[in-house]
């Protein structure tokens, strides 16, 4: 592996807290992700599924995960299942779990070769009224896509029709929104390496490089450090093209006198880093560049603040949206005309500022995460307010992963630069 996996202790408290919220004779079942098929022969990079990791530690395609609290026999409480290798698979795939290892990095004692799920299964199914199924809602998700888990499911509406089908998502979301301290190595580790590739880049940009060769340079600098890769599609948007909140092209030039909009994060050992930065091309903003910065930058730490124990995502973004209400008033592209015409329902802001300020961060960048839990300590949130002009040709986002405790919030991402000045020394630096 690139990265250092917490030890099998921590996956071992992450079965027990799963385990106890379970109903009295039931089973769960938790699938790998597949090698999903591109075009010929090829498949896209295999990702291991957030839940399974978070359960097993084991990163690697046709693994199921069994837990049984209720069992009769110790052997069958957890269960592994990990896909058999061989001298054919080892010549043309490389190295994959032996059950050694997979009990090494699980901490799960009873592993099986996948074959065996069926045996297995056969004899616990009378024992048990329910199951647990893993399937994903996340609410933003639009696509379906047929998993492990669906066709699960449809066999075990065929096979057992009299046996209850039970929903693990809510269960093992409520366990992810608050990290522990294992989790936050990894989430720190991964703005590390964020850091550092941003500290490159400003280095290296100036009139007249293209987008996609800033991004070259911060894969560059993830890799060599460690990552697995970008935690999500680099976003390298230079002028007009930083008013496109999804703007993944990365084919322009970077022209002089433009802000270059930089949204990126690595992923170290599966958890995510998520972190925007708006500089100016030519080293310099220009006057009113500095100002749409600043006024981002005041937002920022006053939503930052907000984020407390006890604190409502809910009423949060009312509250920030406020914030960048008044600043969009100094800066001249809000009028109080334009909030005293404005409707019931209507924000004014959302024309400048049309997005979210926060979303949960971990082991995926958009955590699955119920967003009407009020605010806990231990749990991880970007921060990102933005003004976004598209007359003017600007865009300007800045974002930073935040810690709730009972002390107050902590930025994660304290050391990488934020300051005008600290960002223009920088990039004038030798």
């Amino acid at each position: 592996m690139k990265y250092i996996a917490p030890p099998k202790a921590f996956f071992a408290r992450n079965r027990r807290a799963f385990a106890a919220q379970m109903r009295p004779n039931t089973i769960a079942l938790f699938h790998s992700n597949e090698l999903l098929s591109n075009n010929a022969d090829g498949h896209y990079r295999f990702v291991q599924d957030s839940n399974m990791y978070y359960l097993s530690g084991i990163d690697q395609e046709e693994v199921l995960l069994m837990l049984f609290p209720d069992a009769p026999r110790e052997e069958w409480k957890e269960v592994l299942f990990i896909r058999k290798t061989s001298k054919d698979i080892q010549i043309w795939e490389g190295w994959k779990y032996s059950k050694e290892e997979a009990r090494a990095a699980s901490g799960v004692e009873s592993v099986f070769y996948y074959e065996q799920f069926d045996s297995i299964l056969y004899q616990v199914i009378s024992l048990v009224e329910g199951i647990y199924l893993d399937i994903n809602e996340q609410a933003r998700s639009r696509r379906f896509t047929q998993t492990a888990a669906h066709r699960l499911a449809q066999r075990f509406r065929a096979e057992f029709p009299t046996h209850q089908l039970l929903r693990a998502a809510p269960i093992v979301r409520r366990q992810r929104m608050l990290k522990q301290p294992e989790e936050l190595i990894q989430i720190s580790k991964a703005c590390e390496i964020t850091e550092q590739a941003f500290r490159r880049v400003l280095k290296f940009v100036q009139p007249g490089v293209k987008e996609y060769e800033v991004e070259a340079e911060i894969v560059h600098e993830f890799l060599r450090n460690g990552a697995t890769g970008p935690a999500f599609d680099t976003i390298i948007a230079s002028g007009k093209n930083a008013c496109v909140l999804h703007y993944v092209q990365n084919h322009a030039s970077c022209k002089e006198g433009e802000v270059l909009l930089m949204d990126f994060g690595a992923e170290y050992g599966h958890y995510s880093a998520d972190m925007t930065r708006s500089i100016p091309v030519s080293g310099r903003f220009s006057p009113r560049q500095k100002a749409v910065y600043e006024a981002v930058l005041r937002v920022l730490r006053q939503a930052t603040q907000k984020l407390l124990p006890g604190t409502s995502l809910e009423d949060y973004q009312q509250e920030v949206g406020l914030l960048m209400q008044e600043e969009l008033l100094l800066l001249g592209l809000l009028k109080q005309e334009d909030i005293q015409k404005a409707k019931k329902n209507e924000k004014p802001w959302k024309k400048y500022f049309m997005h979210g300020t926060s979303h949960h961060l971990g082991l995926d960048t958009h955590d699955n995460a119920d967003r009407y839990l009020p605010l806990q300590p231990g749990m991880v949130l970007t921060v990102e307010p933005g003004i976004y002009i598209p007359e003017e040709g600007l865009g300007i986002r800045l974002e930073n992963d935040v810690l709730v405790t009972e002390d107050g919030p902590k930025n994660l991402m304290e050391n990488i630069p934020i300051e005008v000045e600290e960002i223009e020394a920088l990039m004038h630096a030798g």
